[in-house]
């Protein structure tokens, strides 16, 4: 293993967290090397519009993406699009491998893996995933213009992805398991003066009905009366939250019930030297902005871990050579 596959900081993940901690890794002068597997940007990708981000009272989230991607370039990150298979904590180097073999080690890493939408459980879901399932409007709303779907989910991202499908389809039901919005405000006020949008309270999906051709309708039922209808539709949006990326997390780091990555107030991990920011993290809110801000942190902290290892090698050195 050569010079050239060693960093002081590794960052694994192209969201807002990892860009974000790219930009400040760069102001520090780490030899730095983000990976992403998949499109920079994140789940930020998989949305319309933000509306909610400091400094932009509305943007694409297309237009948002390309903005953290090319501020983090303009600083000469170094970006590899491989996916990462296996995370090795050391004492000396951190050690991260690669799907095209390599091997490459740092001083320090920053998970940034965010989190995958959450799944119903129901049957037909993973059966009919692509042909009628879906868990990304923006992704995929256009196959269902002048349509009728049905949205699952009573929080930020159900609100915000109905709002836009109301846009495309003939008629959206949005389905909640309880009888009011967990939205904020303004999207709840939103949806419910939006005329396409038809809500149906209290209630759940039993069970997703399709024929060859992919969804034809949902079966429902009611958690406080127990009764079960049915509604006819051509597609199936569910938006219920999210579960952490956490199968790079090693062995032995902290995790609470949930599955996220505990961390301190510098997002380091319970293992020295690998930093976890963004939607993996334990905390209260899960938002772009925080995500950024999490970034921030971790790669700051990483610069002062990092700074603090190579003084002590440097004074170990220097005590070995008298």
């Amino acid at each position: 293993m050569g010079p050239e596959d060693t960093y002081d900081l590794i960052i694994i993940g192209g969201g807002p967290g990892g860009l974000g901690a790219g930009i400040y890794a760069m102001r520090a002068a780490m030899k730095t090397l983000l990976i992403e597997k998949g499109a920079m940007g994140g789940q930020v990708t998989m949305s319309d519009s933000v509306e909610n981000y400091l400094g932009f009272e509305h943007v694409s989230a297309a237009e948002l993406s390309m903005k953290f991607a090319g501020h983090a370039a303009s600083y000469g990150l170094e970006v590899q699009n491989q996916e990462v298979t296996d995370l090795e904590p050391g004492t000396d180097f951190h050690r991260v491998k690669l799907m095209d073999g390599r091997v490459l080690k740092a001083h320090a890493v920053i998970l940034s893996t965010g989190g995958s939408p959450k799944k119903l459980g129901t049957p037909g879901e993973d059966a009919n995933y692509g042909k009628g399932v879906s868990y990304c409007a923006v992704c995929d709303g256009f196959f269902f213009r002048n349509k009728t779907v049905v949205v699952v989910g009573g929080g930020d991202s159900a609100a915000e992805e109905g709002l836009y499908l109301a846009k495309i389809a003939k008629k959206v039901y949005m389905v909640h398991r309880r009888d009011k919005l967990r939205a904020g405000a303004i999207l709840q006020k939103r949806v419910l003066a939006e005329c396409k949008i038809e809500m149906v309270w209290d209630s759940g999906i039993k069970n997703i009905i399709a024929d060859k051709s992919g969804v034809t309708g949902v079966e429902l039922q009611n958690f406080k009366t127990g009764a079960t209808s049915t509604i006819d539709t051509d597609g199936v949006f569910v938006f219920i939250g999210f579960v952490p990326n956490n199968l790079l997390v090693p062995a032995g780091m902290k995790m609470n019930a949930e599955g996220y990555v505990i961390t301190d107030a510098k997002c380091e991990t319970s293992i020295p030297g690998i930093f976890a920011a963004g939607d993996l993290r334990e905390k209260y809110a899960r938002q772009i902005l925080t995500a950024a801000a999490d970034g921030c942190t971790a790669a700051l902290a990483a610069a002062h871990y990092v700074e603090s290892k190579k003084a002590l090698l440097d004074d170990s050195c220097t005590f070995e050579s008298i």
